[in-house]
Order: structure tokens, then sequence, then C-alpha cells
């Protein structure tokens, strides 16, 4: 695939433009008392979006609910600003994204919660979870833990589903599963072969592919919001978990072959019912 270097280029000076705009005015306003600012994520994310050439297809519509936890598929850094894009709502990160230059700065400023795989810090993560979604924060995770290739989707953890336990105004918490596909090039459907170059996974180093994305062409994208759901229809966050998983993964697999589909309330009653008989047989 051909690599525009010139188009790297102008990209790239936007996107500094847009972080240190988006780090003097957040910075400011924070030092001000705006203390909701980090909600303003929502517009930068727009604007990074369109800097890199992302184009946004959404499918079905976000919960209504506050607070609702996103629970998506992972592919790519590119998912931040994609799914920012179109949810007002601040993620669940890994500790290490914390001390990335930039990137990490710009996380603080949307006030991401960063989560560490460190058993004496569980209660303290949990307590930061659950204050911010008292607060009516939704909040977005990725349950597979890490990133991949996009071209499916790996076993979601149930542990990262602990908060679907908890209620909010006598109310269960909202769970509504996202699928993100990346699918289309310069409006052509993007091939198997093609997918590594927008998915960043493994020991990919970022500069270098942060610069080949940057100088292709227009990526489209496709985001598919699912009907929420809650624990109660499940009984446990185990069969939650496998269920956001199942259609998470089947969201992605309708995308990627342009037959979007999106997995409506009553197949998750129905899905839940099943889960139940087998587990009784």
């Amino acid at each position: 695939m051909k690599i525009s270097h010139l188009l790297a280029c102008r990209r790239a000076f936007s996107l500094i433009c847009i972080f240190t705009f988006i780090i003097i005015v957040q910075t400011t306003a924070q030092r001000l008392g705006f203390r909701k600012s980090y909600r303003w994520g929502h517009l930068w994310h727009k604007w990074c979006q369109r800097a890199i050439g992302m184009e946004v297809q959404v499918h079905g519509a976000t919960s209504t609910d506050t607070p609702t936890l996103f629970a998506s598929n992972h592919v790519s850094y590119l998912d931040i600003p994609a799914l920012g894009s179109v949810i007002d709502g601040t993620f669940i990160a890994k500790a290490e994204i914390e001390n990335w230059p930039i990137f990490g700065l710009l996380c603080k400023l949307q006030r991401t919660i960063f989560i560490q795989r460190d058993r004496r810090r569980i209660i303290e993560q949990r307590e930061e979870i659950y204050g911010r979604l008292r607060e009516g924060d939704n909040l977005i995770f990725f349950p597979e833990g890490t990133s991949h290739n996009g071209t499916f989707v790996l076993p979601f953890k149930s542990a990262l589903f602990s908060a679907a336990e908890w209620e909010f105004d006598g109310k269960p918490l909202k769970i509504q599963p996202v699928s993100i596909a990346y699918s289309m090039l310069d409006g052509v459907v993007l091939g198997r072969r093609l997918r590594p170059t927008f998915a960043w996974y493994g020991d990919m180093a970022m500069a270098g592919h942060l610069w080949q994305l940057l100088g292709t062409g227009k990526l489209g994208i496709d985001i598919i919001f699912h009907e929420a759901i809650d624990i109660k229809q499940f009984g446990s966050r185990k069969l939650l978990s496998d269920y956001c998983e199942r259609v998470v993964a089947r969201g992605v697999s309708s995308a990627l072959v342009r037959r979007v589909e999106i997995i409506s309330h009553p197949i998750a009653r129905a899905s839940a019912t099943r889960n139940k008989s087998s587990l009784n047989c």
C-alpha cells in the first residue's frame, strides 16, 4: 500500500496543533475551577478523528440511561477518538498508558481511569470506578484486556464486568455492548491483508505505525451500538460477559462483510435463558 509522506506531514501537523490547543485550554480551565472540563473530550475526539482522516459510521443508538458502561472490542489506539467522538463518556485504560508521552497527559485531562494489575489496588480502583459512575459519568472499557488485529474478538474477561453488580438509584447499571470494525479504505472494503495497517497490537512500534496510518487515505469505521442490558437478565457477570462477547463478535463479523447487524434486547433474554438451561443440565 502506497504511503503519502506529504499527507502524513499535514495530518501530523494538524494533530500537533490540536493536542497543543487541548493541553493549554483544559489545563487552564482546570486551574480556574472548571471541574467538568474533562467532558470536552467529546469535542476533542471529533477534531482528532477528522485530522487523521477517519470516517465513522454509527449504527444503532447510545443508551439514554446515565450512567452506562460501554463494553467494546479493542483494535487500535484509533478506537479512542472513534468511540470518544460518539460516546459522551470516559475511558478505563491500562496503567502503562498513563506514562506515555503526550497521550498520557491527554488521557489524564479527560479523567481516564487507569487500572493496574495489582491485587493491592483492586479495592481502590473499584472505589474510583464506583465513584465516577455514581457521579453520573458514562464509562467505556475494553473487556478483551488488549488490542488485536480487528478480524475477530478475543475472549472477554468476566472480572472486568464486576461493576455490573452495582445499582444506582435503585436500578442495575446498564451495560451496552459496542462493536467497532475497521472496514473501508477510500470507499473500498478493507481486506484481511490490510487490516493490520490500522490495527495496533502485539509488539508493533507506535511511531512507525502512526506515520504509516497518517499517510494513507480515508479510513471507514463502523461502530455498532447493540441494545443495552443489565445483569438481572443474566443472573451472573460471567453469563453477562459471555453474552456481550458473542454480541460484539457478531457485530464485528457483520460489519466486515458490509451486512451490519444490531443485536436487540429480545435476543439478550433468549440467550440468558439458554445459558441458564445449559448450566442446569
